[in-house]
């Protein structure tokens, strides 16, 4: 299926109205949910990550999941048996079969899908978002929401046009502690913020693993797609045998390194405590060349951002000139008595308050407004943490314009805010 007959078949089917089997009802739910209100998810890569979100979606009472798409058969069958365990689970005495696809062009095409959850390696996420947009499909993408910068534009011009839902996988935003920090520093409690330490892990590297036979469980070329093409090796995509989170998140047009790939969650926490959902730094300086650690990101207000272990890992420090506040998923602290248990007066500005991520994009579907971590937000911090990589990268100071997206008189780093695309992939027409 080429790209523009799927198009021209979507515009169709965007415009349709999805039919709900009567036999689609909750179970054991405190909420009475109707057929018209089911919303029908197809799942698109469905690797180690996907069977977190398959259970965790499911515990929304409006969700049945109709369709999987991976490239990987042995994956997919593992992910179908759970799904339809996931629906009957919902269902008073029935079914629902999920049917499974290798190529998600397919699985757009169906009329009954609501929404889509994306869950692939990052260098496929740009495509299919723009895509599951203009098929007129909510979206929810694993954070990191772009491997590039114009990829996260596109993504957010997309959502925007074909008024979609999206939701960035940035669940942390949904975690009490995170937001419970992030309002502390938005609302003065640690005085006039000087300094954000984030301690994540290494920038993203070269890619020179050494070829291996293509598995007869993958369709490898596929598995690639719009990057340029390199030879299969079993670190980029193990077999379903391997438990752990696979290493292309490491490589380069494949992902960004522990940089996006955690940095992610604990740079979008200080661009949140920030205010910085629509902005970002002004100034990325690089450290001595060859080093891991060290980027400095300038806000325009002067606060100084370090990419630096600080003592702890995949955490952030803020440091103003009253106190501190220090946050990961293991601990919230701060040397001022009390302040972690601290009650917002009616004077303060609370944050956007959700408690499950999940449920946070379905009720955004049914109400049609914008969840927590909105495809602008994701965009954003997908932008901070790979012009991060392009610093490291480029080993020297860069001048960054927020509202342009543009760097300032660098051709070579504004020809990092791309790449290239093999064969006649494209992200652009929609």
């Amino acid at each position: 299926m080429d790209r523009r007959n799927f198009i021209g078949k979507s515009a169709v089917a965007a415009g349709a109205f999805t039919i709900i089997p009567s036999r689609v009802m909750a179970k054991d739910s405190k909420k009475s949910i109707t057929p018209s209100e089911t919303i029908n998810l197809g799942y698109i890569g469905v690797g180690k990550q996907s069977l977190h979100l398959v259970n965790a979606l499911a515990k929304c009472p409006e969700t049945m999941v109709l369709a999987a798409c991976d490239v990987d058969i042995n994956k997919l069958e593992r992910f179908k048996g759970l799904a339809e365990k996931a629906n009957a689970g919902k269902l008073d005495g029935g079914s629902q079969t999920v049917d499974t696809y290798e190529n998600y062009r397919e699985l757009l095409e169906r009329k009954d899908i609501d929404a889509v959850v994306i869950a692939t390696p990052d260098h496929w996420h740009a495509m299919i978002a723009t895509d599951a947009a203009k098929a007129g499909k909510d979206i929810y993408c694993e954070k990191p929401m772009a491997l590039t910068v114009a990829e996260g534009r596109a993504m957010v011009d997309a959502t925007r046009k074909y008024s979609r839902v999206f939701q960035t996988g940035n669940m942390q935003r949904s975690w009490r502690n995170f937001r419970h920090a992030c309002e502390m520093v938005s609302n003065g409690y640690i005085g006039e913020i000087e300094t954000i330490n984030v301690s994540v892990g290494d920038p993203v590297m070269a890619c020179e693993l050494l070829a291996e036979p293509d598995p007869d469980f993958l369709n490898w070329d596929l598995w690639v797609g719009p990057s340029l093409f390199r030879n299969y090796n079993s670190e980029l995509a193990p077999s379903i045998a391997f438990n752990g989170y696979p290493n292309w998140r490491n490589y380069s047009g494949f992902g960004g390194g522990m940089v996006t790939d955690w940095g992610a969650h604990m740079f979008d926490i200080a661009q949140w405590a920030m205010g910085m959902d629509q902005s970002g730094p002004v100034e990325f300086i690089a450290p001595e060349p060859g080093a891991k650690r060290g980027m400095k990101m300038i806000y325009e207000n002067g606060v100084v951002m370090n990419h630096v272990d600080w003592g702890n890992y995949n955490a952030v420090q803020f440091l103003g000139s009253e106190g501190k506040i220090e946050v990961s998923r293991g601990f919230y602290r701060s040397d001022i008595e009390g302040l972690t248990d601290f009650e917002l007066k009616e004077t303060d500005t609370p944050l956007y308050k959700s408690d499950d991520h999940y449920q946070d994009w379905i009720d955004a579907i049914k109400n049609r407004t914008r969840p927590v971590s909105d495809v602008e937000t994701g965009h954003r911090t997908a932008s901070l943490c790979n012009i991060v990589n392009i610093g490291y990268t480029l080993q020297r100071t860069l001048k960054w314009k927020p509202a342009h997206e543009k760097f300032i008189d660098d051709d070579d780093a504004n020809s990092m805010l791309t790449r290239p695309f093999r064969g006649s992939w494209d992200f652009h027409d929609f």
